[in-house]
């Protein structure tokens, strides 16, 4: 902990390091950022997932929306709304970097998310996206066949120039969020408030499934093994940048994926 000056009292004292934070500070932070964040994504979509559970035919009939038109008809103003979308998302990422920077921590550098190892974090990122997301395709259409997913449809966006740049976009962001808080940030805050490793892992995979549960059972299951080994290899790398890198890759992949093929292959589910 910092030496305090001798003019500044007990009770108005601001520890700006990381093991000096008090911990009431450090849970506020924690749950403010995410409730800001991915945790209110999690509330969203444990609501969505109980008024799917009450509809007619099952989750298999009912269908999971990403990258949809936010201004049908109108292009131009559909773009502006997509980037909006997209950049007001990553405000929660800012967010934590300056909370980050004022502990004297280096900001998002202190997890790994900086440009200092960049053949690492596309080399490792691209092998565990070729591992994850091969295992993911094949769990998703297992889940929606057995009828414990929503047919997820990952675009919906007219064909319009920006269509596949957007989509891109949008898989960068996704990564960004998603790593950078429920990974870097949350095994970070845990374990200064005292989680144990195994234990701040698997509170953070179970954030990352339960945002997910808007898409059915199988989602849920499906991004809790995601976050393990995602939590896993943070642990040993101490590095998001490899994350970040296989989330955009598996996002990217799936967006363009469904873009040009859904309607022309048999396998694919479609709404």
């Amino acid at each position: 902990m910092r030496s305090q000056a001798p003019d500044n009292p007990p009770s108005a004292r601001m520890a700006l390091t990381g093991d000096g934070l008090e911990r009431r500070t450090l849970r506020t932070e924690l749950l403010l950022v995410l409730a800001l964040s991915l945790g209110a994504s999690a509330v969203s979509s444990v609501i969505h997932f109980v008024g799917a559970l009450t509809e007619p035919g099952g989750l298999a009939d009912q269908a999971a929306q990403l990258n949809s038109s936010r201004a049908p008809g109108r292009p131009w103003l559909d773009l502006a709304w997509q980037l909006f979308n997209i950049v007001t998302a990553l405000v929660p990422v800012a967010l934590v970097a300056h909370l980050l920077g004022r502990e004297g921590a280096g900001g998002l550098r202190v997890m790994g998310f900086d440009r200092r190892r960049p053949g690492f974090d596309l080399g490792w990122g691209a092998a565990v996206a070729a591992g994850i997301g091969g295992c993911g395709i094949a769990f998703y259409l297992l889940a929606q066949a057995s009828g414990f997913n929503l047919t997820v449809e990952p675009e919906s966006l007219p064909g319009v120039w920006w269509k596949y740049p957007v989509l891109i976009l949008s898989a960068v962001q996704n990564s960004v969020l998603e790593e950078v808080i429920v990974v870097g940030y949350v095994l970070r805050r845990l374990g200064q408030l005292g989680w144990s490793v195994p234990a701040a892992v698997c509170a953070s995979a179970v954030l990352r499934g339960s945002y997910h549960l808007y898409q059915g059972v199988g989602g849920f299951f499906g991004n809790l093994a995601m976050g393990l080994v995602f939590g896993l290899l943070y642990r040993r790398w101490g590095r998001v940048g490899p994350l970040v890198a296989a989330h955009a890759l598996i996002d990217i992949v799936a967006f363009i994926g469904y873009a040009v093929l859904a309607g022309r292959v048999d396998w694919l589910p479609t709404p």
